[in-house]
């Protein structure tokens, strides 16, 4: 058994063959009537895969797309470490070999075309580059000279995907949110003279809703790179009461307990605040969501070696199928339509705030998000 055969997997399997054994794969496919011609009509990523999941031959539009000037610099590669996927380094064994990649629809979609399935499957990827797609997937299966091969074809959905996710969340949040000031407003003119009790509940939600579409508009403006900072300086824990208090008078909140840990560290951040309230926002609003009935959500902040830590924490445990697709762009346990928070979070953190977003789970423990970014100085809490 040679070394390649026995690298570690922790989904599908790690062998593969050394690139000179791929390109005679290859040149077995060129032979065949008008093949690299006919592939490179079609418009969309288009490849031929041996039974190793390695890609033997690709298209015109393919190399296009993933940045290769000739099929010979992808030869031997498989899809995710040509798109350059994230987790297609975690192992020594490539893609389809790490934990993360047990819930790939691409991965899936390839075995099961191996085990000749034809099959369609969708997919979340995000890039080294901070890139994030939505491929949709098809497997079909196909033998030459008795071996086994998949041709296997790659539609970026984003586009579309983004459209329908954006417009379910801003339709679903905004019209709750219109409808109950329009709620308060139909008492009012019931009951002019109480309008003095609902002042500011009236001001609390017209400036909720400004802030959910602020949200959805600086989501699309950072998605489409244009979203520009505005860097001021901001206290940490004036944040953290900021987002208790908003927070203590919503929906999501109720029969839940809201507290900032006593060991909380105040520091001062140089932050775009609107961009942070938005991501410590987000951490607090789903681990409101996912906490029981009378649980308690702990917030706080501490400060080392020049950074200033976050943390949202509250008693439930994330399942570890869903902690694999927690960044992803479209990944939600909310259902259709949902998705954005959490991959919100990893995107104005680790792109435009200068600072990182992670999380730890477990059955005992409960689940913590975290957010670190640059500290100007601390002071005591």
């Amino acid at each position: 058994m040679t070394a390649e055969q026995e690298l570690k997997t922790l989904f599908a399997p790690a062998k593969r063959l050394d690139k000179n054994e791929v390109l005679k794969q290859k040149e077995k496919f060129e032979e065949l009537f008008e093949m690299s011609t006919f592939m490179d009509t079609i418009p969309s990523i288009y490849l031929i895969l041996n039974s190793n999941r390695q890609i033997v031959l690709a298209n015109r539009t393919a190399l296009d797309i993933l940045g290769y000037e000739h099929v010979n610099d992808i030869a031997g590669l498989r899809p995710g470490e040509a798109i350059n996927c994230v987790h297609s380094r975690e192992m020594p064994g490539g893609c389809g070999t790490s934990e993360a990649c047990s819930q790939c629809g691409a991965v899936q979609s390839i075995l099961l075309g191996l085990e000749k399935q034809k099959n369609m499957k969708d997919c979340q990827v995000s890039t080294e580059n901070n890139e994030s797609y939505d491929f949709r997937v098809w497997a079909n299966p196909y033998s030459l000279n008795d071996e086994k091969y998949v041709i296997f074809s790659m539609m970026d959905v984003s586009n579309e995907n983004r459209r329908r996710t954006f417009e379910r969340i801003f339709f679903h949040d905004v019209l709750n949110t219109a409808s109950g000031i329009q709620g308060i407003m139909a008492i009012i003119q019931d009951y002019p003279e109480e309008i003095s009790e609902f002042k500011d509940v009236l001001y609390h939600s017209s400036t909720q809703l400004i802030s959910e579409i602020q949200s959805q508009r600086d989501l699309i403006y950072a998605e489409n790179n244009e979203l520009v900072p505005n860097i001021t300086e901001s206290s940490a824990l004036k944040l953290l009461k900021y987002i208790k208090n908003v927070y203590s008078n919503n929906e999501v909140s109720r029969n839940k307990i809201i507290v900032i840990d006593e060991t909380a560290t105040d520091g001062t951040i140089e932050t775009d605040e609107s961009l942070l309230i938005r991501v410590l926002g987000n951490m607090l609003k789903n681990a409101l969501e996912a906490g029981s009935i009378n649980s308690k959500v702990i917030l706080s902040s501490s400060v080392e070696n020049g950074s200033i830590t976050f943390s949202v924490h509250n008693d439930s445990y994330i399942q570890r199928n869903v902690q694999l697709q927690i960044f992803k762009r479209s990944f939600s346990t909310k259902g259709l339509g949902r998705g954005l928070g959490t991959y919100s979070m990893k995107l104005l953190s680790e792109k435009y705030l200068k600072g990182e977003v992670w999380f730890e789970s477990s059955e005992d423990e409960g689940t913590v998000f975290y957010g670190k970014y640059p500290c100007k100085y601390h002071t005591s809490s």
